[in-house]
């Protein structure tokens, strides 16, 4: 295998690697090309004395850390703040904070076991919860548990002491228990009971069947819209905002299912006035056995190409 082939064997993982790092696909993918360079570049005086995937997952590592030096945290619109309850006061699309997005799993193609047996990590929740921590910590935290590195390689990436490594996993560790969702909130329901869910919110989302969505929504939903701040929480706010929100009927909505951090995802287009669907917003999905638990509705056309989807569909689509 020549090195450009070796190269792009590892491009899915680092990218999902950046991504748990930086919370951001583009950010992501501008740093795994970041890493590439200086990968080639430095090449010449790489001794393999570790793998090639080790030894770019340093880089790309070193990468993410020189880039949080000069950016905020990636968020969710439920960390700034309490839920709205008024489906008519929505606050405007704030383009000034750095909004955490969805990473296609598409672009995730690593190994297939690499995928199962870090799935977790990359989920929506779990991602947001990373990007509380101090990016150190948070390096040492995915390096740890999520790489399973030992203590005395991350630190000598991060140039401090094993001790230092191991309290600094300790902190993280204690603080992703408080932010993060538990095993339970994260288990979805089997199949094909998942996959009548699934069927039947699309299809109650395309003809705007809130009776069928009720029943699917949890009782504590939650449905958020960046990069609008303003979110809701629980059933009943939620399906007032849905209301207000979606035209009656069939033919104004078409949604196509695809998938992002290993969650079940639909992207939403709407008809416009030439008859033409165009691209709206990405919605992730969060399932537990007793329904919805949150959508994470991104209002972002920018990103449809990511997941390999036109910006435009033409009514013959529908």
């Amino acid at each position: 295998m020549n090195l450009e082939d070796e190269f792009a064997l590892h491009r899915g993982e680092l990218v999902a690697h950046c991504y748990r790092m930086l919370g951001s696909l583009h950010d992501a993918e501008d740093a795994v090309q970041d890493t590439y360079l200086r990968a080639w570049r430095g090449f010449a005086a790489f001794e393999r004395r570790s793998s090639v995937r080790t030894w770019l997952y340093r880089i790309a590592t070193r990468v993410c850390l020189n880039a949080l030096q000069h950016s905020s945290r990636r968020l969710v619109p439920s960390a700034l703040g309490a839920p709205g309850n008024d489906p008519d006061d929505v606050r405007p699309h704030d383009l000034e904070t750095h909004w955490l997005e969805p990473l296609p799993d598409l672009l995730m193609n690593a190994d297939p076991a690499t995928v199962v047996g870090t799935r977790q990590s990359l989920r929506l929740a779990m991602v947001a919860a990373l990007q509380h921590l101090p990016p150190r910590q948070r390096a040492t935290l995915i390096l740890r548990d999520v790489l399973a590195w030992p203590a005395a390689e991350v630190a000598g990436l991060l140039d401090t002491s094993t001790a230092a490594v191991n309290s600094s996993l300790q902190r993280a560790r204690a603080e992703l228990a408080r932010l993060a969702p538990t095993e339970d909130e994260l288990s979805e329901p089997d199949e094909p009971e998942r996959r009548a869910l699934l069927d039947r919110y699309a299809r109650a989302f395309e003809t705007a069947d809130l009776a069928t969505l009720e029943g699917l929504l949890t009782q504590d939903t939650r449905w958020e819209m960046p990069p609008i701040p303003t979110w809701f929480a629980g059933r009943d706010a939620v399906l007032r905002l849905l209301r207000s929100r979606m035209l009656p009927g069939e033919g104004h909505r078409l949604v196509v299912e695809t998938a992002a951090n290993g969650q079940p995802a639909f992207a939403w287009y709407v008809r416009g006035r030439d008859r033409a669907f165009h691209a709206h917003s990405i919605q992730v999905l969060t399932l537990t056995k007793a329904g919805i638990a949150a959508v994470l509705d991104v209002h972002r056309p920018d990103l449809f190409a990511a997941f390999g989807l036109p910006i435009d569909r033409g009514e013959a689509t529908m």
